[in-house]
């Protein structure tokens, strides 16, 4: 996992819901749900500090929800990596397995995409013909 120019100071639950996307309620989900690698560390007053790993972490995790990936995965994902090298095999078929399952709805949707690309054209010529009136019209 890369950083991209994430500063080294720590950042607050807020910073880091302005960087990845996540509210601050997301954020303190995610930690109570086991879905971070490492424990969020906390200032001697108990806020909240992240790390440029925890942000660049949270982004994968974004995606990877936004994907639809179940938190049941996620959260599983997250244990992997917290569990260090080693189990490298199991993590790529977690994410092989999700990434056919993205496939398959990318591929549901390119079907349907063509189904509405066609009916756009059926209308588009026959408003362009002037012959639109009963097209599916349910009274005729």
């Amino acid at each position: 996992m890369t950083t991209t120019e994430a500063p080294a100071e720590p950042l607050s639950i807020g910073d880091v819901a302005e960087r990845t996307g996540l509210s601050v309620h997301a954020l303190r989900f995610y930690e109570r749900r086991g879905l971070l690698v490492g424990p969020v560390q906390r200032t001697s007053g108990g806020r909240r500090r992240y790390t440029a790993f925890d942000v660049e972490w949270l982004r994968i995790c974004v995606k990877l929800r936004e994907s639809g990936m179940p938190l049941a995965d996620l959260k599983q994902f997250a244990e992997l990596v917290r569990h260090g090298p080693g189990n490298e095999a199991e993590r790529l078929r977690l994410l092989d397995a999700h990434r056919q399952r993205v496939d398959a709805q990318i591929q549901a949707l390119e079907e349907c995409r063509s189904v509405i690309t066609w009916k756009v054209s059926v209308y588009a010529e026959h408003l362009a013909r002037g012959e639109a009136g009963g097209l599916w019209d349910p009274t005729a």
